[in-house]
């Protein structure tokens, strides 16, 4: 958001315009990172784990937890409106699996940008674009965020 006066990390009072981008960012997906995650969710699926279990349900190695994938592009969203609090809903269609090799991470690519009629109301949608290796993550993803300068 542009203008106004500082009300977070990042955004500002005045409302964004429609097609308004913002700050895209690459984030990285270790092996390491979704054993972690998978002790904080208690989700310990195999897919998540194991190259060999991934591999057996014919995915092409192990893949991120798609709550950790989307909370990650959502996070880019927040940072952007001012912090979490600034979230007010989310739909997000997964298209693809994100694929974390054993030896490097996984990149993330997220792009977004404002949809249309933002700066009428109190809140307005994020259209997200996430990639990985080129390949879209996500089919659809708007965040919609609080846009009232509270």
């Amino acid at each position: 958001m542009t203008g106004g006066g500082d009300t977070g990390a990042g955004a500002t009072t005045s409302r964004p315009e429609p097609g308004e981008p913002i700050p895209g960012r690459t984030l990285e997906i270790t092996r390491e990172d979704l054993r972690r995650y998978a002790d904080a969710s208690g989700d310990h699926n195999p897919i998540h784990l194991s190259e060999d279990a991934a591999r057996a349900l014919g995915l092409p190695g192990v893949v991120a937890h798609g709550m950790l994938t989307s909370a990650l592009a959502i996070g880019v969203v927040a940072e952007w409106a001012g912090g979490a609090d600034r979230v007010l809903a989310t739909s997000i269609r997964f298209a693809a699996p994100v694929v974390v090799p054993a030896d490097e991470p996984a990149r993330l690519e997220v792009a977004g940008a404002v949809g249309g009629g933002a700066g009428d109301g109190p809140s307005a949608d994020v259209a997200l674009a996430v990639t990985c290796g080129g390949a879209k993550v996500f089919g659809k993803a708007i965040v919609t965020v609080a846009t009232d300068g509270r």
